[in-house]
């Protein structure tokens, strides 16, 4: 099955070049203002998408280079050589001190626009993590622990964004708030089902829709355990977010670069062109990996006994709930879960990997994006005395997965449009 594993991650590959921001960027970037341009960038294409900003306006458009200040915050390993721009690596999944003092920079910068600038805000997924700002009484270290209890929860990511943007002074809409009046553009590359602004970065420049109330409801249906101080934070009604209609958004807009349905678009066009069915299932699937990958395993199973040579394609973020003390991400659990439900079956293969390059993990830049599976995973697994289901049960699918030799592991790419998954049907 090795002519399998390349074509599937040639299929990666393609999705990340897709999504990549030399190529999707400079159409949504805004003509010059008269006064200065200020960058302000956050996520994992924090870094490439100020270096193709600051060749447009530069190169291009003929900026001088001292009408252009900013900051690129991005997570650690992520960063790219710019020429004006300072560039900050910081922590993800869990914010860090670094990210604290860049967001800090951030704001100031947000504040000092005038009237003939441009403030022009480059969001990406990771952001979130990337622009740390808790609300007065709250720490760095509680902002972490309620991070790593809502990671833990299998909350899905809109529900970890609506915790979050309730316990910052720059996510929800607050950015544009220490910007106002000045003019602010933001363009995104979405990593989120359903392309939500408000959820993208937790939504800093857009108007938020959610509430204390519902942040409160989040923590209390996962029940979750958080510092008491949280709690507190997540009555003040001083810490809402800016609504839609707040003048604060008057002088605003927001623009999609790059989207999942365009980037599974051009790796349908790839698994055509080789000759395969493509079946898209949608790029806005959520839920637990492993309950996902059984349902996926039937569809592959349905299409073998119609003996129909196909490649099954779904995006979307799934969530792990963790109950064990192992190492893994969405995706090689699904994949682990995969290969267990499809018990070794003849001609099929997956794929599954985060287009952003790595898959939960330390928060490494060498962390593995997913992994790859077939017809003799499980053999292989059994000549090394692995049980496939113990690791499953400890959510230790990484040590599994590495034990193997099939860890997906392409370093940083440089851009993120959260999931990929496929799944190759194809005569035995």
């Amino acid at each position: 099955m090795g002519s399998a594993r390349l074509f599937l991650e040639g299929l990666f590959h393609t999705a990340v070049a897709a999504a990549h921001p030399l190529g999707c960027l400079r159409p949504h970037l805004p003509a010059p203002p008269s006064g200065r341009l200020i960058i302000l960038a956050a996520g994992k294409a924090a870094g490439s998408m100020t270096q193709v900003a600051e060749r447009h306006y530069v190169e291009e458009r003929g900026m001088a280079a001292d009408r252009i200040s900013g900051l690129a915050v991005t997570r650690r390993g992520y960063g790219c050589p710019t020429r004006f721009i300072r560039r900050v690596e910081a922590g993800h999944p869990l914010p860090d001190a670094a990210g604290l003092a860049a967001t800090a920079e951030t704001l100031a910068l947000a504040e000092s626009a005038g009237p003939q600038d441009l403030v022009l805000v480059l969001v990406s997924g990771g952001a979130s993590a990337n622009w740390i700002a808790p609300p007065a009484g709250l720490s760095l270290a509680d902002k972490q622990a309620v991070t790593r209890a809502l990671l833990a929860s299998g909350a899905s990511i809109v529900e970890i964004n609506t915790v979050r943007k309730h316990l910052s002074r720059i996510k929800g809409g607050r950015l544009a708030q220490r910007a106002f009046p000045a003019p602010l553009v933001a363009v995104a590359i979405s990593d989120v089902p359903g392309d939500d602004p408000a959820v993208i970065g937790s939504g800093p420049t857009v108007p938020d829709p959610t509430t204390l109330a519902d942040a409160r409801a989040i923590l209390a249906r996962h029940g979750l355990n958080v510092p008491p101080v949280v709690t507190q934070a997540l009555a003040d009604p001083a810490n809402e977010t800016p609504k839609p209609g707040d003048p604060v958004f008057a002088g605003t807009s927001f623009e999609l670069a790059a989207r999942p349905a365009e980037v599974f678009h051009a790796v349908e066009h790839a698994v055509r062109a080789a000759g395969y069915d493509c079946i898209l299932l949608g790029t806005a699937i959520e839920g637990e990996a492993r309950e996902v990958a059984v349902t996926q395993a039937r569809l592959a199973f349905d299409l073998k006994a119609k003996e129909r040579r196909a490649v099954i394609l779904s995006g979307g973020e799934l969530t792990v709930t963790l109950r064990g003390t192992g190492r893994g991400g969405p995706n090689q659990e699904y994949a682990l879960a995969l290969a267990m439900a499809l018990a070794g079956a003849a001609g099929v293969a997956a794929l599954a990997g985060d287009t952003d390059g790595t898959d939960g993990g330390g928060g490494r830049e060498d962390d593995p994006a997913g992994a790859f599976i077939d017809a003799t995973t499980l053999v292989r697994a059994g000549h090394l005395g692995l049980d496939p289901a113990a690791f499953l049960r400890d959510n230790n699918s990484t040590e599994f997965f590495e034990k193997l030799g099939d860890l997906l592991t392409p370093g940083p790419t440089l851009t993120n449009l959260n999931d990929f998954r496929a799944i190759l049907v194809d005569s035995a």
